[in-house]
């Protein structure tokens, strides 16, 4: 099954990088960015995330949380937080269960090589559970603003 604009966002349950538990349905009366990158402190990955980082007041302000999700370990988030001053919870999806259920989990191919790896990926979420926004194989540069500016037109 792929997941369509309209459709109801698959829960998550997954640990952030405190070792707290985060399922979507906490967040229920809020919007929720939620986006998939590949690995922890990666020049893609940490310009992606000290993005959001750079404009969470702005998403704070429009009633929106941004949670991050990769493969990497709780102990790897927290490190990559810690040295880039990221506030926003990171969750880690070690057995990859949560990016199979949003299709973010692809064979990628590089220099003729396949592998799996996860497709860079952002949903946005409205306060009801359901999928507002796709965006799939994301160019970092610029994203947050564009994530931004979409939540202001629904």
């Amino acid at each position: 099954m792929s997941l369509e604009i309209g459709s109801t966002a698959p829960n998550i349950d997954l640990p952030g990088d405190t070792g707290q538990i985060y399922k979507l349905s906490d967040f229920e009366g809020k919007k929720v960015v939620l986006y998939f990158y590949p690995k922890d402190d990666t020049s893609g990955c940490t310009t992606e995330a000290c993005d959001f980082r750079d404009r969470l007041r702005d998403f704070n302000l429009l009633n929106v949380i941004v949670l991050g999700i990769s493969r990497d370990s709780p102990k790897t988030h927290d490190k990559f937080k810690a040295k880039y001053g990221l506030t926003f919870p990171l969750l880690s999806d070690e057995e990859g269960v949560v990016c199979s259920e949003y299709g973010t989990w692809v064979e990628k191919s590089m220099y003729g090589k396949k592998y799996f790896g996860i497709e860079r990926s952002t949903f946005l979420i409205d306060e009801r559970g359901i999928i507002q926004k796709i965006w799939r194989k994301v160019k970092v540069d610029g994203h947050a603003k564009e994530v931004l500016q979409a939540i202001q037109t629904i």
